[in-house]
């Protein structure tokens, strides 16, 4: 009995031991992810609005807004008679209102999850000046596929939504007519059409949000 019971003793402490030293671990790495997490969000923040010092969250209610989005997409497509690859399955999921070092607003840094893409989805962050132009567009997560999804992080393919005058865009596997068509990625229509619906969602928010005071 005596043995036994010396075995489950020993048992019981290699198993305590174990759990602090998981549980050290986790938190270590957990520290490390977060901060390497931080570290890319403000890596994002400063490629897609220049000049960027600091941000504030601005309240939005994202079910309606999501909503509302969905409807204004839908109407424009109409209008447009546009048939896009896939239908908009775009979500907002958080807004920041960005300022410079002299606390003047730059305009909105909006993150995007789309459940459009080839490999699942894409998750966008977006920063859209007081003017309603893109600044520019950073990837979050994206697992399209190699050489031809994954060219849409290029800045050759992402420079067609920058600084335009556009409300809402477009993708065209010709030769675009204005600046509101895009010209789609090689064999990649999909991803092509998840970025496209992504840029539109945070455009149609930053347009709702262009009255708003945040004094």
């Amino acid at each position: 009995m005596s043995r036994i019971l010396k075995d489950v003793l020993i048992l019981f402490v290699i198993t305590l031991v174990a759990g602090f030293a998981l549980g050290a671990v986790y938190n270590f790495t957990s520290t490390a992810r977060s901060e390497q997490e931080k570290k890319t969000l403000n890596e994002a923040h400063s490629a897609v609005m220049p000049g960027v010092e600091s941000t504030e969250k601005v309240k939005v209610d994202l079910k309606k807004e999501n909503k509302l989005i969905a409807n204004e997409v839908d109407k424009k497509e109409k209008e447009l008679d546009y048939k896009p690859y896939n239908p908009f399955k775009a979500k907002i999921n958080g807004v920041l209102l960005a300022k410079d070092k002299d606390g003047k607003e730059l305009g909105y840094i909006i993150t995007v999850i789309d459940e459009e893409a080839y490999n699942s989805f894409i998750t966008l962050t977006v920063g859209v000046d007081m003017n309603g132009s893109v600044k520019g567009i950073a990837f979050l997560d994206i697992k399209e596929t190699p050489g031809l999804g994954m060219k849409a992080q290029e800045e050759a393919f992402l420079k067609q939504y920058y600084g335009k005058d556009v409300k809402f865009f477009t993708y065209t596997k010709d030769s675009p007519e204005d600046d509101s068509q895009v010209d789609a990625i090689s064999s990649a229509t999909i991803t092509t059409n998840a970025v496209t619906h992504g840029v539109d969602a945070c455009l149609i928010l930053a347009d709702h949000l262009g009255g708003e005071s945040h004094e």
